[in-house]
């Protein structure tokens, strides 16, 4: 049994503004090829399938035609909701769906309901754990709010999975594969996941998972192993600067007679690349290193003394897919004070020219300071009319 485990689609997210959707079908599309070249079984989808509860048409439109390939290349679907997603959206005409097979597994009440497939070794039974927010899953899943640990996500996983394993227990020799959306202990985090909870409120440990052949993990963007049967695939795009250069990938996973057998990467490709460039901005135009970043989505941080004029107009003449601009060149205040201790006491001339000089990092000249003037003294004579 061959299994393709995937996670974070987002689709419908944007890159700083920009639509991602023809990038993201670019590479989901071809995860088919991967299905007919590997004779891929089903591929599980890990949560966060899209960007938001309420997707646009046109995020629906590239999921109905991604699935559709990969119905067609001989695959069955299986997915859960992840935060991002609405369950009860996802989950509308499931039924109906899972005869095409397309399975969604988004009711909290049926999550130890599995999707069973069949190879020559038995049955694999697949289950689903949709995203358990505590306060409401904790009511789906009948346990006492005043029990240890039961509003927290490890209470209500742990019941999840204590479900899972008395479903289990009554199919003896069924190998077993969970797909969960959750942050587990040993995981490390990207600058792309916006809802990552500090302090480790939503952490949850790795033996919460105990018991099953393999579990296939969403929420964090970076694919990593934290024990052979303990993965995140990761997102299968780069969704901030932060992931430039990060090879994205899938997981294929094979299940023997024995249970998890042998699993490996799946690269996927990257239809644009991220490039995070720094320094002065004619040198980013005219340096012959960065000819490979003028197809690229770019991140450009500015390093010039005094800030240029119009400088992101100027960039997109060299790089068209410019979409994020940050000037560093202003120093900071070292001196301790706040701003507005730096103020007290200033004229309204001065507090002017101080912003002038603070946004363009260089000082005023005598031309300008008496423009300024002149503004303020204009502004104080429209008040007293």
């Amino acid at each position: 049994m061959r299994l393709l485990h995937t996670s974070d689609w987002h689709l419908g997210r944007t890159l700083h503004g920009t639509d991602l959707l023809a990038e993201q079908e670019a590479v989901l599309g071809g995860l088919a090829q991967v299905v007919a070249a590997e004779s891929v079984d089903a591929v599980v989808i890990a949560g966060d399938v899209y960007d938001r509860a309420v997707p646009s048409a046109d995020a629906t439109a590239v999921l109905d035609r991604v699935v559709g390939r990969l119905l067609s290349a001989g695959a069955q679907v299986i997915l859960t909701p992840g935060n991002h997603d609405s369950a009860r959206r996802l989950g509308t005409f499931s039924g109906l769906l899972a005869t095409a097979g397309l399975h969604v597994r988004a009711a909290t009440q049926a999550l130890d309901e599995p999707v069973l497939l069949s190879d020559e070794h038995g049955d694999v039974a697949v289950y689903g754990i949709p995203y358990l927010e505590p306060e409401v899953a904790r009511h789906e899943l009948g346990l006492d709010a005043k029990a240890e640990g039961a509003r927290g996500h490890q209470g209500v996983l742990t019941a999840a999975m204590d479900r899972i394993r008395a479903d289990l227990f009554l199919r003896p020799g069924v190998r077993s594969v969970v797909l969960a959306h959750a942050f587990v202990g040993g995981g490390v985090p990207t600058d792309s996941e916006r809802d990552i909870c500090v302090g480790g409120v939503d952490l949850v440990p790795a033996g919460v998972f105990d018991g099953v052949d393999y579990v296939a993990l969403g929420h964090l963007h970076r694919p990593q192993t934290l024990s052979p049967r303990l993965r995140y695939s990761g997102s299968p795009l780069a969704y901030s600067f932060g992931e430039a250069g990060q090879q994205k990938q899938a997981w294929l996973v094979e299940l023997d007679a024995g249970g998890l057998g042998e699993v490996r990467p799946v690269p996927l490709p990257a239809p644009r690349q991220l490039s995070v460039l720094t320094g002065e901005l004619a040198e980013l135009l005219a340096a012959p290193e960065h000819a490979a970043a003028e197809e690229h989505f770019v991140s450009a941080r500015l390093t010039d003394a005094v800030r240029p004029a119009d400088p992101m107009r100027q960039l997109r003449e060299r790089f068209p897919h410019c979409v994020h601009l940050e000037w560093a060149g202003a120093g900071e205040n070292t001196d301790g004070r706040s701003y507005q201790e730096r103020l007290r006491g200033r004229s309204d001339l001065e507090v002017a020219e101080e912003f002038v000089n603070h946004v363009r990092g260089a000082a005023a000249s005598a031309a300008e300071r008496d423009l300024l003037g002149q503004a303020l003294a204009a502004a104080v004579r429209e008040d007293v009319a």
